[in-house]
């Protein structure tokens, strides 16, 4: 019963960290095609959108890293271990 959870706490740290990056990736780059689309277009808003951008980029970061960290609570102190003595 510990090898089972063992190897499906394994299967969920490589999605959590998998998928998190993945979305991660696909968020900041289409986030960052269409600042350069806005910019390409109006110039003059380039200054206030690249605030934006930069503020998504840290929060869409973040996201990721708290899934990181979560998937290492599994990884070294896995919680559903204690149930099974």
């Amino acid at each position: 019963m510990k090898a089972m959870i063992q190897a499906y706490t394994g299967i969920g740290i490589g999605l959590m960290i998998g998928l998190g990056a993945a979305g991660a990736c696909i968020g900041i780059g289409i986030m960052c095609s269409r600042f350069l689309e806005a910019a390409a277009r109006q110039p003059e808003l380039t200054a206030s959108l690249q605030a934006k951008v930069f503020l998504l980029l840290g929060l869409i970061d973040a996201s990721f890293i708290i899934g990181v960290g979560l998937a290492m609570l599994f990884a070294f102190g896995n919680p559903l271990l204690a149930v099974i003595k």
